[in-house]
């Protein structure tokens, strides 16, 4: 945004005015460090205070740097009810709404901007093939600066992918691949180099089970992940556990990430409290650290200025808005993102799933029956009561798990699109939508598991050493 002074202040939302003052602080820094004039570096300074007093004004809060507004990720449908609000931070996800989270709105309070059709087009001519139907479907829907990695691309500069996954249990399931399909996407379509962390340090400090189950669910999982399809020689997988020890530049770049959040700040942004152990106060610096280019000099051969692209649920946005309110201070480049909506529990879209419930979703171990059963018995309906009530008036998708899991996963757009029409004419019933999905996901989850048995330990030790990767920096 421009720094006029003309600018309407009170038209813009808590969060707007946040970035607004944290851009400006960045512009006051840069013009000190690079010796500006006196009379600019003064003007631009009238803008920060104007801007902060803007701040304090709305929301009753001292601007603090890194700690955006207190009800940054609580979003009301529309409502005063308490019961009607989404909850979305890294460990929870809730809404009373059938639909789901109510993602417009979650793009407004965390101050993301929407992919819109523009965005997806400009990806479209720089690939120079159809986006992704993730893209096009809209399940990734909301990004920062993925415009400054387009920039980047058609310049030919390099950058970077950067995802992970939090090892929780052995068996992953089907909603765990969403990120790793786009970026293995992601990967191919800009022949880039990609980081995987697996924050098993994450999952000891926050669950009740030994590091070494921690560890070794982190190996198990990274089996899932190669079996994705991913390029032995374009991917790293690592554990904190592990790299954290044998990487200096890694070490080095959560210490001045420490350095620069306060306990303050991680308390406003995460929900920490003075019961919680340090561990957990010290781990977002840890998810932070993979951002930065200097964080694997193996790869980049020493280079700190490689821009970073996260593909990651938007619940993790946390983590990386308060990296990108720390890049520029430590002289870093701040990581883009793309964010993806939340899949959905067979239950309904209320929730996240958990790894605890097996009914809750379907797992990447499970057989054929299970799948059946699963989807037959618990996946909700946006059918109605009768056979006759739902030929008289049809059946609602926006509601229906069987037709949101066809979203992701049936790539079809031709198919998916008469699903929709029949389900929601009367034409189609519940169970027969169950079954196109249960026809879908059985050989899904099936060639998956075949490609699982192929990955020897030997070939997890392959991608999880620190090693060069098969580009030049």
């Amino acid at each position: 945004m421009a720094d006029s002074p003309n600018c309407d202040l009170k038209s813009l939302s808590p969060l707007q005015l946040f970035e607004r003052v944290t851009e400006q602080g960045d512009k006051v820094r840069a013009l000190k460090a690079g010796k500006a004039p006196k009379d600019e570096i003064d003007a631009a300074v009238r803008m920060l205070l104007s801007l902060k007093l803007s701040y304090k004004t709305t929301t009753g809060q001292d601007y603090q740097a890194g700690l955006p507004p207190k009800d940054l990720v609580l979003i009301n449908n529309g409502t005063t009810e308490e019961e009607d609000e989404d909850l979305v931070d890294p460990w929870n996800v809730q809404t009373s709404n059938a639909k789901g989270v109510d993602y417009d709105k979650l793009i407004v309070r965390f101050g993301s901007s929407k992919i819109d059709a523009d965005l997806i087009n400009r990806i479209e001519r720089a690939i120079g093939q159809r986006p992704h139907h993730f893209l096009r479907r809209g399940i990734f829907f909301s990004h920062r600066d993925m415009d400054q990695v387009l920039d980047a691309y058609e310049n030919k500069k390099p950058f970077y992918l950067y995802t992970g996954r939090g090892p929780s249990s052995q068996a992953m399931h089907v909603g765990h691949l969403i990120p790793f399909l786009f970026t293995k996407w992601l990967q191919e379509v800009f022949d880039v180099p990609l980081v995987i962390q697996l924050t098993d340090d994450e999952k000891y400090l926050w669950k009740d089970m030994t590091i070494e189950k921690a560890y070794e669910y982190a190996r198990e999982n990274a089996k899932d992940i190669i079996a994705c399809g991913f390029d032995v020689n374009k991917t790293f997988i690592f554990s904190d556990l592990d790299y954290l020890g044998t990487s200096a530049g890694f070490y080095r770049n959560i210490v001045k990430v420490q350095k620069h959040v306060t306990f303050n700040q991680v308390k406003g942004i995460f929900g920490f409290t003075d019961s919680d152990c340090i561990g957990k106060i010290s781990f977002p610096a840890i998810q932070a650290a993979p951002s930065f280019s200097s964080s694997f000099p193996q790869i980049f051969n020493g280079k700190d200025n490689i821009q970073c692209l996260i593909p990651c649920a938007i619940d993790q946005d946390p983590y990386f808005r308060m990296t990108r309110d720390v890049a520029p201070r430590i002289g870093q480049p701040k990581p883009a993102l793309l964010h993806s909506v939340f899949f959905p529990a067979l239950q309904g879209a209320q929730t996240k799933m958990s790894a605890s419930d097996p009914n809750s979703s379907i797992f990447l171990t499970d057989t054929p029956k299970q799948i059946k059963t699963k989807i037959n018995k618990h996946a909700f309906s946006g059918g109605r009561d009768t056979i006759e009530e739902h030929r008289k008036y049809g059946g609602n998708c926006d509601v229906d798990v069987s037709f949101m899991y066809l979203t992701f996963f049936l790539e079809d757009d031709d198919r998916l699109e008469q699903l929709k029409q029949a389900y929601t004419s009367g034409e189609l019933l519940t169970g027969e939508l169950k079954k196109v999905l249960i026809e879908t996901m059985q050989p899904l989850v099936a060639a998956h598991q075949e490609r699982r048995k192929q990955v020897t330990d030997e070939i997890v030790k392959q991608f999880m050493t620190p090693r060069k990767l098969a580009f030049e920096f």
